[in-house]
């Protein structure tokens, strides 16, 4: 072989240049997604929010967080659709945003996060029970590893004094599992309109309460929680939209999983807040659970 025929056609070269320039990108916007959602403990556990009751702030902070977010998603949506299909999407997105803040306020970060990160075992159950599907042999590791990490953190966590937070964040993850297969049910549909609809539909369901609660955040406090809406929850699904128009949806979950790794990482350093031994344990397998359920399918085909 010559020189000349180890040297790639021009006009083959550049596409794929262009195409691995498209993935890099893709693979950044995921990544920038993440780690922005990893910020939820930040604003959550931030002593700016000290005055508000305990057993309320969660809610508080679900609603003003969905309130702005969904404002603010507004001007990005481009084919706003009906479909009935939207009712359970927004009733579990409403319910996952309320158990989450509440988990991240009752308990650790790292226990709110983590035991939210169980949802892909929940849609797997799900999926297996209630629509008979296959279980493929190589699921069942990631799930017997994840659902001992879960009962890791379940065993030492539900007699303690965090027992509403722990319970609070196991509901987030099925109820997370809800809106997944909500997703799914609607991947026909413009993603910005269903984020934005979901959040919008959360704030409003949830807006009586807030008022019989009637407490309001002060002048200080609105700007933080604009910014809760914005940093932490609008912009990130706006990135990830635009990240999946060129990578696969099993590779940004694999990126997506910057967000349990970074989130008690950003408390602590901020808050001094360190989670408990057996929390670091459980969630380590849970990770590794997610790890080997979609990692490992990457890695696979290119040996």
């Amino acid at each position: 072989m010559t020189a000349a025929d180890e040297t790639p056609a021009p006009s083959a070269a550049k596409p794929a240049a262009s195409s691995d320039r498209r993935a890099i990108s893709g693979r950044l916007w995921i990544a920038a997604a993440a780690v922005m959602w990893s910020s939820s403990g930040l604003f959550a556990k931030a002593p700016t929010f000290a005055d508000w009751p305990l057993d309320s702030r969660g809610v508080l902070l679900a609603f003003w967080r969905a309130f702005f977010a969904g404002l603010l998603l507004v001007p990005w949506v481009r084919r706003p659709r009906w479909d009935a299909k939207l009712v359970p999407l927004c009733a579990t997105f409403a319910a996952m945003n309320v158990t989450y803040l509440s988990a991240m306020t009752l308990s650790t970060a790292a226990n709110a996060i983590w035991l939210q990160s169980t949802a892909p075992w929940w849609v797997f159950l799900a999926s297996a029970v209630l629509w008979r599907e296959p279980v493929p042999r190589a699921q069942l590791a990631p799930l017997v590893i994840g659902g001992l990490g879960l009962a890791i953190i379940l065993g030492f966590e539900i007699q303690g004094q965090a027992r509403a937070g722990v319970l609070c964040g196991l509901i987030s993850g099925i109820t997370y599992a809800g809106v997944v297969m909500s997703l799914r049910a609607l991947r026909g549909h413009d993603a910005v309109w269903l984020v934005a609809v979901s959040h919008l539909a959360t704030a409003a369901v949830m807006l009586p309460y807030v008022i019989w609660l009637n407490i309001w955040p002060s002048m200080s406090q609105l700007p933080v929680l604009a910014a809760f809406g914005l940093i932490q929850m609008a912009l990130p699904y706006v990135f990830f939209a635009r990240g999946l128009r060129t990578i696969t949806s099993q590779e940004a979950t694999v990126i997506g999983l910057l967000e349990p790794l970074l989130l008690p990482l950003w408390v602590y350093l901020a808050w001094s807040e360190a989670p408990a031994s057996w929390t670091v344990v459980g969630g380590g397998l849970i990770l590794l659970g997610l790890l080997l359920q979609y990692a490992v399918p990457l890695i696979r085909p290119a040996r």
